[in-house]
C-alpha cells in the first residue's frame, strides 16, 4: 500500500499534534483563543445562574483545547457545588496533570476531599499549598479553616460522605405520630 505525501504529512501533523497536546504543558497564554472564549461564556453563564449552559461551554471549552487548565479548575468548583465531590476531585486532578502546582486546584480537590470526608488526602493538599505559596494564600486559609471545622464536627464530614438517596428519603420519610393519651 501507497501512501501519498500529503497524506503521510497529514498524518505526521495529528501525531504531533496529538503528542504536544497531552505530552507537554503549554503556557496559558498559549491555549486556544476559541477555548478561551468559551470558558468566558461559561463564566458568563453561572454567573447568570445558567449552570446546564456553562457546562455545555466549558467541556466545549475542553473540547477544543484540552489543555485548558481553566475550564477544569471551574467545572470542578461547579461540580463541587452540585455535591458531587469524586467528579470535583477528578477535575481538579486533570487540572494538576497540565500544572501541579496550581493552588487554586489544590484548594478545590483538597475542599472536595473535605466533602467526601476524606481529610487525610485534603491536608495532603494543604501541605503541598504550604510548600508552594510564599506567605499564607487565600486557597491555604479557606482549605485550613475548612478541615478545622470537619475535624470539630465529624457530623459535617459525615453528612458530606452520606449518599444523596438516603438524604432524599430521611427528607420524606413519614415522621413518627405522637401518642396523644386519651382521657
Amino acid at each position: 500500500m501507497r501512501f501519498s505525501p500529503p497524506a503521510i504529512a497529514l498524518s505526521l501533523a495529528l501525531l504531533t499534534v496529538s503528542s504536544v497536546s497531552y505530552g507537554k504543558k503549554r503556557a496559558d497564554h498559549e491555549i486556544s483563543p476559541l477555548s478561551q472564549s468559551l470558558v468566558v461564556q461559561g463564566k458568563t453563564a453561572l454567573t447568570a445562574g445558567k449552570h446546564d449552559e456553562a457546562i455545555d461551554r466549558l467541556e466545549t471549552a475542553l473540547a477544543v483545547d484540552p489543555l485548558n487548565r481553566e475550564a477544569f479548575i471551574i467545572l470542578g468548583d461547579v461540580a463541587r457545588k452540585q455535591e458531587l465531590p469524586g467528579k470535583a476531585i477528578r477535575l481538579y486532578r486533570e487540572a494538576l496533570l497540565i500544572e501541579p502546582n496550581d493552588v487554586v486546584a489544590l484548594g478545590g480537590q483538597g475542599e472536595a476531599m473535605v466533602q467526601k470526608g476524606a481529610l487525610g488526602k485534603a491536608r495532603e493538599n494543604l501541605d503541598r499549598i504550604s510548600k508552594i505559596c510564599i506567605s499564607v494564600c487565600a486557597e491555604q486559609e479557606r482549605l485550613t479553616a475548612l478541615i478545622k471545622k470537619a475535624e470539630t464536627k465529624p457530623e459535617i464530614a459525615a453528612e458530606a460522605v452520606k449518599p444523596k438517596a438516603e438524604i432524599a428519603a430521611e427528607a420524606v420519610a413519614p415522621k413518627p405520630e405522637a401518642t396523644v393519651k386519651k382521657q
